[in-house]
């Protein structure tokens, strides 16, 4: 079963947002070069918290249960914020490189809009978080040994790659959310996605109970996938119109 379960929880994991890159970014150099941007500065945030996380349970009693799990939950908060304070830096530089393209044409426009680098950076970030959240647990996966044998959930790799789903697609709704607060200062906004962030982040202690961080999980990406879409100039109204062109097999026109 260990080949079934690798590739079964890597296409539950990655197989919608590999799905996005080949439909939406592969086919564009530039988007390409915004995406590996937004994955190296995620990377850099995470290399910043384990150095932390590092010296502080260096500098603790590792007998003192209470204190490691304060080191713990301190940890995930530290990480969080600093995800979002590189999101915000990685904000800053697109802005200046929207600048430079917009000098550089010749017709005075930018070639991808705000949104659309906000979309690509998100799922920058997402892969590389997923990437790290996942790499280890489906080596894991292929053996030797079996899951839940001495009476554990047998759910673990599944439930993981649910997980890391869904952490994928928030960092995507994340981006064009905090983009978008950061377009028009409504530091609000900026604020929602660092708190839902750390909601989601903390969820994560309820497991082994899985539907405890699952569920709400669902539910937060469900309202952030709304909130990023009428953000992005999304309406009922080109909804519906989109899926009557899917019923009928046509294609919409561009800007519907």
């Amino acid at each position: 079963m260990t080949l079934p379960v690798f590739f079964g929880c890597a296409f539950v994991a990655f197989g919608p947002a590999l799905a996005l890159f080949l439909l939406t970014v592969a086919a564009e150099p530039l988007r390409i070069i915004i995406l590996i941007a937004g994955a190296f500065f995620w990377l850099v945030s995470l290399l910043l918290s384990s150095l932390a996380w590092f010296v502080a349970a260096r500098a603790g009693d590792a007998r003192d249960e209470a204190l490691q799990r304060g080191l713990l939950v301190g940890g995930v908060v530290l990480s969080v914020l600093l995800q979002e304070a590189f999101r915000f830096l990685y904000y800053k530089l697109l802005r200046k490189a929207i600048e430079g393209l917009v000098a550089l044409s010749e017709d005075g426009c930018c070639p991808i809009s705000i949104q659309q680098m906000a979309y690509v950076a998100g799922l920058g970030f997402g892969l590389m978080s997923g990437a790290f959240s996942m790499i280890n647990l489906l080596a894991d996966s292929l053996g030797p040994g079996t899951v839940g044998i001495y009476g554990d959930s047998q759910l673990y790799f599944l439930t993981s790659a649910f997980m890391t789903l869904v952490m994928i697609f928030l960092h995507i709704f994340w981006g064009i959310v905090f983009f978008h607060g950061c377009e028009t200062r409504q530091w609000w906004e900026v604020a929602a996605v660092v708190i839902t962030h750390l909601i989601v982040s903390g969820l994560t202690f309820w497991n082994p109970l899985y539907l405890g961080s699952l569920l709400p999980s669902y539910l937060l990406m469900a309202a952030a996938a709304v909130w990023a879409y009428v953000l992005s100039g999304g309406s009922k109204q080109n909804l519906h119109h989109f899926l009557l062109c899917l019923r009928s097999g046509t294609t919409p026109p561009p800007g519907s």
